[in-house]
């Protein structure tokens, strides 16, 4: 039966007065953490005492939890249900199946396939093999797919059959031609394709001998980058970086308990997902409750059914759920803890209050960064903090690079600044990189504050809040400036959010004609039926400084997304402000009020005629 906390939570210590951590509530968020003290302890001890050398994999953990909880549910899909002991069994049957197609130790195994038990189970056997799932994102289409598996050269790829269109995409590629091994998930293999679920029930079901000697610091998965500005890149996962995710996120912060249910409805293609939400489950030895894809309407519907006491976000997913109408049931449901990342500070409180989230446990990462924030101390408005080297640097925003003082070296922002967030390179944090080794290189900045050291560029822009804990800010990309100022996208999306109609906010900077910097262009998704260009531009000037209001606005139905909610500003920018280019309404500011941009206006202004 479903118990409903019938409670309205309390506000957490605010991150700041504004953006600031305090030393007291820092020490009230440890108080709170008393009663699960053990679990933090195992944490911290599985944390200190993990070695990439030592033997270790997420196949070995799964099949300690088998042997120890052998009928304790492991996952939820649907209305069906699979114990740890037969979840366990069921990846070994993969692994045997992996091995009978040749697929060897450090071997690539492509998979595409979209949110269902099978992908998890497949996942779960090319590790237990020793391999590497490299996983592939089933929107992709044509040469961008074709790109994602050159850059994993797989051994075998094993496709669902609901991925059918995904791989006729292919066809005249000849990327497949180069993939010894093809296996399909569903039924009517195409030809030169083996039955995947047919070749894994000939297998045994017992624990394979080579997961007992993978070291920590093998390769698990290949985690490819969303391509939001150019093709993606296939980031490289170690078994070491996953196991200290379980360690940082699920026992020292989430603290799940086996009768939990954590559910996830982002795709497994996702470290969110992957990472994240499995690492959390296996942590302790709870169920995952895996959904075909995130739906807004679908959402608490889904969390009562598989009564799920915490589930995992990112980016956009907590605006779309708040853009629902209110219902009498928002407080209707098990949930007391929510993890991910990307909830703005602008719909923090406003998210947490209507729908009694008791806890909400925001992170920094990345899937090719090698340190991460966890906000484990219920803190409000903050990514959290982090115990690995790291520093907070002045960025360039016209040369988009950080800057160096005169004796060649970075400098350190103050407290409560904003700077680029680079990570130091250690054994202990080890940069595991891309699987293109030029991209590597890119990432990397050498003698930054002494000669010979090397940090991590994670092209973030964050807020020092003190005690070690960050505000995220922006992407490097997309801050831009105008009249001799920084702006940050984050700050204008957030004034326009605030406004009634703005469903979503894009904002990005785009080129003028004779004018330096980028000036600020808005993409909107607007719910009436009339602009309201006077007032809109009215709140923007209270809300922002004259630099940083939208000289355009373009108004759209819905904004283009990539799957894990990231919005695609490469064509926007692209496509900039020109009328003939666009079929969309346009606007542009004009003293007090925004007024539409059309060719005619839009000839004047190119042609210097208006002021801006």
């Amino acid at each position: 039966m479903i118990r409903f906390p019938n409670f309205r939570p309390s506000v957490p210590a605010p991150g700041a007065d504004g953006e600031r951590v305090h030393l007291g509530d820092l020490l009230k968020g440890a108080v709170e953490t008393l009663p699960d003290v053990l679990k933090v302890q195992r944490g911290l001890w599985n944390l200190a005492t993990a070695r990439p050398t030592s033997v270790g994999s997420i196949g070995l953990r799964l099949q300690a939890l088998a042997e120890a909880q052998p009928h304790a549910t492991a996952l939820k899909f649907d209305d069906r249900r699979w114990t740890y002991a037969e979840f366990n069994a069921w990846a070994n049957r993969v692994a045997g199946a992996c091995r009978q197609a040749g697929v060897q130790r450090g071997q690539v195994v492509a998979i595409l396939m979209s949110n269902r038990p099978e992908t998890l189970a497949t996942i779960a056997g090319v590790i237990k093999r020793g391999a590497i799932a490299a996983m592939l994102n089933h929107q992709q289409r044509g040469e961008v797919l074709a790109h994602s598996l050159r850059l994993s050269k797989p051994a075998m790829i094993v496709a669902g059959e609901e991925c059918a269109e995904a791989i006729a995409s292919l066809a005249g590629s000849g990327v497949l031609d180069t993939v010894p091994a093809k296996a399909w998930d569903g039924a009517s293999p195409p030809p030169g394709w083996h039955d995947w679920a047919a070749a894994a029930d000939r297998e045994a079901s017992a624990n394979p001998p080579e997961t007992a000697t993978i070291r920590l610091k093998e390769p698990c998965f290949h985690i490819f980058t969303s391509g939001t500005t150019g093709l993606p890149k296939a980031s490289v996962m170690t078994h070491y970086r996953w196991m200290k995710g379980m360690a940082g996120l699920g026992q020292m912060t989430l603290r799940l308990s086996a009768g939990d249910t954590l559910y996830c409805p982002l795709p497994l293609y996702h470290n969110n997902a992957l990472t994240v939400c499995w690492g959390a489950v296996l942590a302790d030895g709870a169920a995952l409750a895996l959904s075909r894809k995130f739906s807004a309407s679908r959402f608490w519907d889904e969390i009562r059914a598989c009564e799920a006491t915490a589930f995992c976000y990112i980016g956009e997913l907590c605006r779309y759920l708040l853009n629902q109408p209110p219902t009498p049931r928002d407080h209707k449901h098990p949930v007391r803890l929510m993890v991910g990342n990307g909830l703005r500070p602008e719909i923090w409180d406003a998210f947490q209050h209507r729908f009694g989230i008791a806890r909400i446990a925001e992170f920094y990462g990345a899937s090719e960064s090698n340190l991460a924030f966890v906000n484990g101390f219920n803190l409000s408005k903050t990514a959290g903090f982090c115990p690995l080297p790291y520093a907070i640097v002045d960025f360039d925003h016209d040369a988009e690079a950080p800057l160096r003082g005169p004796d060649g070296r970075l400098r350190r922002v103050a407290s409560g600044g904003v700077g680029l967030l680079i990570s130091e390179i250690t054994e202990r944090a080890p940069f595991d990189g891309y699987t293109d080794t030029r991209a590597n290189e890119a990432k990397l900045l050498r003698d930054v504050f002494k000669p010979g050291d090397c940090w991590f560029n994670t092209g973030d822009l964050v807020r020092d809040q003190g005690w070690r804990h960050i505000q995220f800010v922006d992407r490097v990309g997309d801050t831009f400036r105008w009249k001799g100022e920084n702006v940050a996208t984050t700050e204008v999306e957030a004034a326009l959010n605030r406004i009634d109609g703005v469903e979503q906010a894009v904002v990005y900077g785009v080129e003028v004609p004779g004018c330096d910097g980028r000036a600020g262009m808005a993409a909107l998704s607007w719910t009436p039926s009339r602009f309201d260009a006077t007032g809109v531009a009215a709140q923007l000037r209270a809300a922002l400084p004259a630099y940083a209001v939208p000289l355009f606005i373009r108004l759209r139905r819905e904004q283009e997304v990539t799957a894990t909610f990231k919005f695609r500003k490469v064509d926007l920018k692209r496509e900039g402000f020109d009328p003939a280019r666009i079929d969309e309404p346009l606007y542009v500011l004009d003293g007090n009020r925004y007024r539409k941009l059309t060719p005619a206006v839009h000839d004047t202004l190119i042609k210097g005629g208006l002021r801006l």
